[in-house]
């Protein structure tokens, strides 16, 4: 079993700048895929960045050249750094780890963007 939890939300006005923790404990495999994903009220949720398991990293367009996501395997931690951040970033992120064809998700955390 895998636990998934997410830290670092929050109020923040627009241009400003949030990072995200994801800390994973449990059976945690050495590769494995990780993303981020976020829910907008009235939205559905959606993909914003992942880490394969080769360690390849991928985003989505509307936050390119915005975010970073990195992963610490020795802690079994995610993070995405959060820049130049837009109202329309506003929303519940929560991480996701596959692990052995598994899937595991955080409880989120809120990202506030706003004046």
């Amino acid at each position: 079993q895998v636990t998934l939890v997410e830290s670092g939300g929050g109020l923040v006005q627009p241009g400003g700048s949030l990072r995200l923790s994801c800390a994973a404990s449990g059976s945690i495999f050495r590769i494995y895929v990780s993303n981020w994903y976020r829910q907008a009220p009235g939205k559905q949720r959606e993909w914003v960045a992942g880490i394969t398991g080769g360690g390849s990293v991928n985003y989505a367009d509307s936050v390119k050249d915005r975010f970073t996501i990195s992963r610490d395997g020795a802690k079994n931690a995610l993070y995405l750094q959060m820049n130049s951040l837009k109202p329309e970033d506003t929303a519940v992120y929560y991480c996701y780890f596959r692990i052995l064809g598994r899937e595991y998700w955080g409880p989120g955390t809120q990202v506030t963007v706003s004046s």
